[in-house]
């Protein structure tokens, strides 16, 4: 595991290459979209500041601590523990590293512990933050760290990703699962599980009976989205039950972690429909527009040539900007799944009932 196997991330390679040849700081923030190589480009950056790329890699190096976030928070206790640790000295490298993914999960009591050694931190250690977005990390953190940005990968970089773990898939398909993935590898890899590639087409299925289906019932489609959500939710359950299996916690402090790891799933999972929703709306404007090379559902462009037309044209661009707001307010507010997403497809069936549509 090197810097070298990081996919395109220019920009963090070459920072993460001088502080290797310069000497690190000691604290780091990597931020951006999740599924882009953050943690691959932290692990690749504490096995080479330790000194032993293949231990780092197995976990088993004395001199690295790794913090992983079981949920959608990461209190106050697991920080405390972080912090014991930080105050022991190396036992077989110059430094100690300390890895802490889901950084942006930090609630305010663990973000407040953290800033006291990012203030004053030991002279061996190395803090690296690993964080899918800056907006819920205090500013007192993100400024005692050196910001390492990384992007989105491009549709290419994904679209090889793509080919390479399923090479006997249709060109359409490819290209599908490569533009819907939004420059995210852990979506595309979701994306060709059998399970996920079912949810994406009932989700479709419903996306289209907004306007198609004369009987379409707001509350029904919710409940699909939320059902759909749960199916990710329980996989994350038994995903975690296996993780906590050979870890001696507390039972109610190992349910506490499984209860916060299926939130989190059940949270990410409507999201990522929402953005799916988004999109399928903007290739209605697209196809209609003769622009279906630029189509994302690229292996739907038959049901879209179908469903676009210049009437509904208007009424697909304010269903996606309808869609995108639910997102934000997904994004930013503790919403009621049900009551938005219902709220939310009343609101499509509004716009997208176009006169033409009616009749049709």
């Amino acid at each position: 595991m090197s810097l070298d196997n990081l996919i395109e991330q220019t920009e963090a390679k070459h920072l993460l290459r001088a502080a290797l040849a310069e000497g690190p700081t000691h604290a780091y923030l990597f931020h951006g979209p999740a599924g882009v190589g953050k943690r691959l480009a932290a692990l690749a950056f504490a096995g080479d500041l330790l000194g032993d790329p293949d231990r780092v890699a197995r976990g088993s190096h004395p001199d690295l601590y790794v913090l992983e976030p079981l949920g959608d928070q990461i209190r106050i206790d697991e920080v405390r523990a972080l912090r014991r640790d930080l105050h022991m000295r190396p036992f077989e490298a110059d430094r100690r590293v300390y890895l802490l993914f889901g950084a942006h999960l930090l609630n305010a009591e663990a973000a407040d512990a953290l800033l006291k050694d990012l203030e004053e931190p030991p002279p061996y250690a190395v803090v690296v933050l690993v964080a899918d977005e800056l907006g819920p990390l205090p500013e007192t953190i993100r400024s005692r760290c050196q910001l390492v940005p990384f992007r989105r990968l491009s549709e290419r970089a994904v679209r090889e990703e793509v080919d390479r773990r399923a090479p006997g898939l249709a060109p359409e398909q490819a290209t599908a699962v490569a533009r819907v993935a939004g420059g995210r590898l852990d979506r595309a890899h979701r994306l060709l599980d059998a399970d996920a590639a079912r949810r994406r087409r009932e989700l479709l299925e419903v996306a289209r009976a907004v306007y198609l289906d004369p009987a379409f019932d707001p509350s029904a489609a919710a409940q699909t989205l939320l059902e759909l959500a749960s199916e990710r939710a329980e996989a994350a359950r038994a995903a975690a039950e296996e993780t906590l299996a050979g870890r001696d916690l507390p039972e109610r402090e190992a349910e506490q972690h499984v209860r916060r790891a299926e939130r989190g799933a059940e949270r990410e999972e409507i999201l990522l429909a929402l953005e799916e929703l988004a999109a399928w709306y903007r290739d209605l404007v697209v196809v209609a527009a003769g622009a279906e090379r630029a189509a994302i559902h690229y292996d739907r462009l038959a049901e879209l040539a179908e469903d676009a037309s210049v009437e509904r044209m208007r009424g697909a661009e304010l269903a996606a900007a309808a869609v995108r707001e639910t997102w934000r307010s997904f994004e930013e507010f503790n919403v009621s799944p049900p009551l938005a997403l219902e709220a939310l497809f009343v609101r499509l069936q509004r716009e997208l009932r176009t006169p033409a549509a009616a009749s049709a």
